[in-house]
């Protein structure tokens, strides 16, 4: 049978989380609880399955369209997984300080990947701020700072706002800070090792979150260095693209329209999140409604496309 050239468009998968609230609603998400923390997007890790919502492989989770249909990705190798995992999280509270290992970490672990990510903050409070990096200059400095209950001492702070963009390698200590809504693009991975939860209680287990310090201190890079991030912007009459990270493991651009923007797919396959406006998107001359909040993914046989709308994507694909 022959694939049709057609994006896959996908349902995702909300969580809820002792830091999370309700804004993730703006987005058209149902969502479970008043304290939603994440809406995992695009995702094939089994803690959270996208499924297509329509089309011929609807009902498919994304992991299964990986095994059964490869052509739509390029063709991979049997055993590979789906690389990537894109989410949007609501930090109504701060989220844990946190810091997530290298592939070879992970996979001494028990899980397939490292964790790479990076944020693109669509909302931020007045005062919001991340968590990033520390100032210890030795791993002993470190260690003291978690030993004596004074890693608040060491922890780095971030003013942000709307718009702004961050990487974070495997090994760097961080965190969301409360009033944040930031859409994720990562590894495929959901290894996390927790070294400071400020004391909180979980309202569901009375009880602190466990941490796990002795990973989190192993995996973390000391001393604290930031990563040279180089972005450029490609700019035409009816938009332009922003690549906001050309990393080890993925790429992520924005792409900003004004109009009927023609781009090109060159890529095994792209994924994409409309995070404001709407609009069209045109493949293979049959028009999709999109709007803030959908996802999709444009498959390795969808070369050239159109964005046509007032709309704001952030896009990416893994290297």
């Amino acid at each position: 049978m022959e694939v049709k050239v057609a994006p896959l468009f996908l349902t995702p998968v909300l969580h809820s989380k002792m830091w999370g609230g309700t804004k993730l609603q703006d987005y058209g998400f149902k969502l479970p609880s008043d304290h939603t923390g994440e809406a995992w997007i695009i995702s094939a890790h089994p803690h959270g399955l996208s499924k297509v919502s329509d089309g011929p492989f609807k009902g498919k989770t994304l992991d299964q369209l990986w095994k059964e249909e490869p052509a739509l990705f390029g063709g991979h190798a049997q055993n590979e997984e789906f690389p990537l995992l894109v989410k949007i999280l609501d930090a109504k509270e701060n989220l844990s300080i946190q810091v997530h290992p290298a592939d070879d970490y992970a996979r001494a672990h028990g899980e397939k990947f490292g964790k790479a990510e990076s944020w693109y903050i669509l909302s931020a409070a007045p005062g919001a701020k991340i968590y990033y990096g520390h100032t210890a200059k030795t791993r002993q400095g470190l260690q003291m700072a978690v030993d004596n209950g004074q890693i608040n001492t060491i922890l780095r702070t971030i003013p942000v706002k709307t718009g702004d963009f961050f990487y974070n390698p495997a090994g760097v200590l961080h965190a969301l800070g409360s009033g944040i809504v930031a859409l994720e693009t990562q590894q495929n991975s959901d290894m996390t090792f927790r070294l400071y939860d400020f004391d909180r209680v979980d309202a569901t287990t009375q009880k602190k979150r466990p941490l796990q310090v002795k990973d989190a201190l192993a995996v973390t890079n000391v001393p604290h260095q930031d990563p040279h991030v180089v972005q450029a912007t490609r700019a035409s009459s009816f938009g332009m693209v922003t690549t906001l990270v050309n990393a080890k493991h993925f790429v992520v651009e924005k792409i900003q329209t004004t109009g009927k923007l023609s781009l090109n797919q060159i890529h095994n396959y792209m994924l994409q999140t409309v995070i404001d406006g709407q609009g069209d998107l045109i493949v293979n001359d049959v028009r999709y409604p999109v709007r803030k909040g959908m996802s999709y993914i444009l498959p390795k046989n969808v070369s050239d496309y159109q964005l046509d709308g007032f709309m704001t994507v952030i896009a990416s694909y893994a290297k």
